[in-house]
């Protein structure tokens, strides 16, 4: 009896936070009392308790009830123990298994991005991309999806310092096009490398976000271009957002960012 009745406590804490977290300006108790039915000084208790512990706060003016800063500092620990590579996992083992072909998870670091993880699909692919490889970031797709939403001046910095050098003949080389490009990759939400990069190979990626809502990985599907089509793309770009979505949300991102 002792148990339920301390989880049933648990639980009303838990509903009160959830209320109060809802309102921007605090809720009174009685407020509080009317929206879960528990009487006021059952509220007020519980109330005091998480007062106490800091995860709620009262406004000394009106009297209603806030989240309190312990939250900032809960959530800041969370945050800081995310494991990228832990959590996109299990959405890249799933693409792999939806799709057979090579996946890509890349991060972005000082104008180019790092391959942090790389699964082989079950098709025969030989690609020059490995784990800790770096690699540039205006003929892959993944760093496309990266500077797509990078700011403007970042971007420009970029591109003044590594320049657009030629890896293939289809590299996009001039600025003003390259540009263009990366426009229009914010505008669909995922970017394609058309044997930008490597002769005969094909990718499909999209940007993957953190709780400040800055775009630090990417996730991509590299194929032979004999089957990653205009048509297959075209299949895949609403999964590829999805899936972004969903790691984004992982990270802590809330923003929706399926189109």
């Amino acid at each position: 009896m002792e148990r339920e009745n301390m989880v049933k406590s648990v639980s009303r804490a838990l509903d009160i936070v959830h209320l109060v977290s809802m309102k921007k300006g605090g809720l009174g108790v009685t407020e509080i009392a009317n929206q879960i039915d528990i009487n006021k000084s059952s509220v007020y208790r519980i109330l005091s308790t998480l007062v106490q512990y800091g995860y709620v706060e009262q406004d000394v003016e009106t009297g209603r009830y806030k989240l309190g800063y312990k939250f900032l500092e809960v959530s800041s620990r969370l945050l800081e123990s995310i494991d990228l590579r832990a959590e996109a996992r299990p959405y890249l083992q799933e693409l792999e298994q939806e799709t057979n072909e090579v996946i890509h998870l890349v991060v972005y670091d000082q104008g180019e991005v790092v391959y942090i993880e790389k699964l082989e699909g079950t098709e025969t692919l030989r690609m020059h991309s490995k784990v800790g490889k770096r690699a540039p970031m205006h003929c892959t797709s993944v760093g496309k999806a990266i500077l797509a939403n990078l700011p403007s001046s970042v971007v420009l910095d970029i591109v003044e310092r590594k320049g657009l050098p030629m890896h293939t003949n289809k590299t996009i080389t001039e600025k003003e096009a390259f540009l263009m490009e990366l426009n229009n990759v914010k505008k669909l939400g995922y970017a394609l490398d058309l044997e930008e990069n490597e002769p005969g190979i094909s990718c499909i990626a999209v940007p993957i976000f953190d709780h400040l809502e800055r775009a630090i990985a990417a996730v991509s599907i590299s194929g032979p271009t004999i089957r990653m089509t205009g048509e297959r793309m075209e299949q895949l770009q609403g999964k590829m957002r999805e899936i972004g979505y969903r790691i984004s949300t992982r990270l802590g991102y809330t923003k929706d960012i399926i189109k």
